[in-house]
């Protein structure tokens, strides 16, 4: 991100923030919802998210990439959102919210529709890892920085997740063909 709008940020200027919005919200929410599976509760998270990053923003150090910090706040307010609400929804709701990720990426719906079932399916611990490399790009370090967690941790998940998606996707392809 350029140092300008950091800066910009830092002193409260609004169109920075208008910028910042701009630029991370939509996918902060296709992020959010493929993580509560509840695209309102995804709707309210981000909107927290981006109301820390105001409050906080003055903690954050410019040298630093700021998407990997954004992204912890993101996390975080998911995660209280999670305690607040010990609730999931069926995967029917989140296969309706899925298709927000194939608008940005170009991606047919109707071809992935197994893979993101699969990726719904898959335990907090191994989603979460998986959507952040896989379909928002982080690296694994910056995975690591993101949930706080050790890197080789995340590498764990990461090969775990993937071997559950393999096998998913593996008995779906079974009972398709």
């Amino acid at each position: 991100m350029e140092t300008n709008l950091l800066q910009r940020l830092k002193k409260r200027d609004e169109k920075a923030f208008e910028e910042l919005y701009n630029k991370y919200g939509e996918y902060a929410l296709r992020v959010a919802t493929a993580i509560t599976k509840n695209h309102e509760n995804a709707a309210d998270i981000v909107q927290e998210t981006f109301i820390r990053v105001y409050h906080y923003i003055d903690n954050f150090d410019i040298n630093k990439p700021f998407e990997p910090w954004f992204y912890r706040i993101l996390i975080n307010e998911c995660n209280r959102s999670f305690k607040k609400d010990h609730k999931n929804l069926p995967i029917s709701d989140y296969m309706d919210n899925s298709a927000l990720f194939a608008k940005e990426d170009n991606h047919d719906f109707v071809e992935y529709q197994f893979l993101y079932e699969a990726i719904g399916n898959l335990k907090d611990i191994y989603r979460i890892p998986i959507i952040l490399k896989y379909l928002k790009g982080f690296k694994e370090a910056e995975i690591a920085e993101i949930l706080e967690i050790n890197q080789n941790t995340i590498k764990s998940r990461l090969l775990k997740g993937r071997q559950y998606l393999k096998s998913a996707l593996n008995n779906i392809k079974k009972g398709v063909l």
